[in-house]
């Protein structure tokens, strides 16, 4: 293995990011129905460019994209892909755009898109401690103190401390997802 090869290793993200591709494709739609709605682009090229990357999307899903390491990331396979799909108004999608702004943008709406995921499913697995406490609300269980029994504790007492714990999970995960709700 030679030392492109290697060096490769560091510098290519795709099987990181390949991820991120809804939220690249969502924004890079938006950003060129907004260049048209300014007119800084005609609407016949902006509906080419929403056309081309809703193929992309389509073929990603399938599995039949043509993923090519050698562009190093998802950003670079979807711009090639869309320009040889439509041509010259590819071009035209990182006007008034900078690589710095998409990639901010995508890793924002990624993190809310994750976040909601793990609200949802904490908020599941406080629902679920809530019925266990419940269902064992008489059982008594060894309460320790620094690894050694201490005294007798009710069951459903020990799941509702971890409720708790997650409680305060929620909200530091809230917190996360009002922060990653501003726009770069």
């Amino acid at each position: 293995m030679g030392l492109k090869e290697v060096s490769s290793d560091y510098t290519v993200s795709l099987h990181y990011d390949r991820r991120l591709y809804r939220q690249d494709i969502e924004g890079s739609i938006a950003h060129a129905r907004m260049l048209a709605k300014q007119e800084i682009i005609e609407q016949a090229d902006a509906s080419a460019i929403v056309d081309g990357l809703s193929r992309i999307r389509e073929d990603i899903e399938s599995n039949e994209f043509p993923w090519r390491p050698e562009h190093e990331d998802i950003h670079m396979n979807i711009e090639l892909r869309l320009h040889e799909l439509i041509g010259e108004p590819a071009l035209k999608l990182h006007t008034a755009r900078s690589r710095n702004d998409q990639v901010a943008l995508d890793m924002r709406m990624y993190m809310k898109e994750i976040i909601s995921e793990t609200l949802n499913a904490l908020h599941g697995l406080r629902r679920s401690l809530v019925q266990l406490a419940d269902d064992n609300a008489e059982v008594v269980m060894p309460g320790y103190t620094h690894l050694q029994r201490a005294q007798p504790v009710l069951f459903a007492h020990h799941m509702l401390a971890y409720l708790q714990m997650l409680a305060r999970d929620s909200q530091r995960f809230h917190r996360a997802y009002q922060s990653a709700d501003v726009i770069p």
